[in-house]
């Protein structure tokens, strides 16, 4: 089932959905079950998947050389899809990057979605690669998120890259995007920011996803500013809870988002891990109940894979 026809049929009920990241190869998946399974009693009518770039690795050669080789450490968004689909009963979601993916592999992984039932996808440009000051895009595919959208509508519509197929037994994709209330560290002002993910919206975006915020003013006013330019489709704000006192320096840089002080206070009072990790929980639960109050459609977790305290705050707002 769509995430736009998920939310409808709640009538107005706030939703429960989480993201997690696949295994690393060699590893296996039960332990990615594992952290799902403790979150399944909320009934999340939808779990997101995140794609990975790839990245260059070294390996020596026998001359005692290093050789730089392309991989991904992080592969089988849409297997990972298909299993927990298959498993726990439950609608996922794969997200497709333009970054490092030719416009013919984006194709193929939307003819396997297809295949496999997968209703929804979440379209992103993805982030530079590590060595990159900037995002570069790869030869063959997308600059843009809106490109990758319109390539998603123009496939659920049966044109295909090299022809057009008419079929019945066509992909009929929902697209979620992100948004970012605190505007993409990239962009050179929220208004500017706002512009683009309106482009997505009119490229066929059913829905967005916002970046982490800790500040639920940020969330509600970029809905404001976003209504006030004509974007009608759902936002569902994405939450992180603090698990570390490292994200007090790692967030901020990787994602340009600001720490309220109370929070940065908190944390730093803490002594133990055990205390950052509940101040992020208490911090995530209050953070959530007033987002809920607003009648938001879906509160959606950053879990990382890691459910523990996920599960402590669903546990207290459903």
């Amino acid at each position: 089932m769509k995430v736009t026809d998920h939310i409808k049929n709640a009538n107005g009920k706030t939703l429960f959905s989480f993201e997690i990241v696949p295994p690393q190869k060699g590893k296996n998946i039960q332990e990615l079950y594992n952290n799902i399974t403790p979150l399944m009693e909320f009934n999340p009518p939808f779990i997101d998947v995140t794609t990975s770039r790839e990245e260059y690795v070294y390996i020596t050669r026998k001359d005692g050389l290093l050789e730089r080789k392309i991989t991904r450490m992080r592969p089988g968004t849409v297997g990972i899809c298909a299993a927990i689909k298959h498993k726990f009963d439950v609608d996922t979601i794969p997200h497709v990057l333009c970054g490092g993916f030719t416009r013919e592999e984006t194709e193929y992984m939307l003819v396997d979605c297809h295949y496999l039932g997968i209703d929804n996808v979440m379209a992103l440009r993805g982030d530079a690669m590590k060595h990159q000051r900037y995002f570069e895009p790869t030869e063959g595919g997308h600059c843009y998120a809106n490109e990758l959208v319109a390539q998603i509508k123009d496939l659920s519509s049966g044109h295909y890259l090299n022809e057009v197929i008419e079929s019945e037994n066509h992909a009929d994709f929902c697209v979620g995007v992100a948004g970012y209330p605190e505007k993409h560290l990239e962009s050179p002002s929220l208004e500017t920011d706002l512009k683009k993910l309106k482009a997505k919206v009119d490229a066929g975006a059913d829905y967005v996803v916002t970046q982490m915020f800790f500040n639920n003013k940020a969330y509600f006013e970029f809905v404001e500013k976003a209504k006030a330019i004509g974007i009608n489709v759902p936002i569902i704000p994405g939450i992180k809870p603090i698990a570390t006192k490292k994200h007090l320096q790692l967030l901020p840089h990787v994602f340009s988002i600001d720490l309220p002080e109370a929070l940065i206070e908190s944390v730093e009072a803490c002594k133990t891990s055990a205390e950052v990790r509940k101040v992020g929980i208490d911090w995530a639960i209050q953070q959530s109940k007033e987002l809920k109050a607003a009648g938001v459609p879906v509160l959606h977790y950053y879990s990382m894979g890691k459910s523990d305290n996920i599960k402590a705050i669903a546990e207290a707002v459903f």
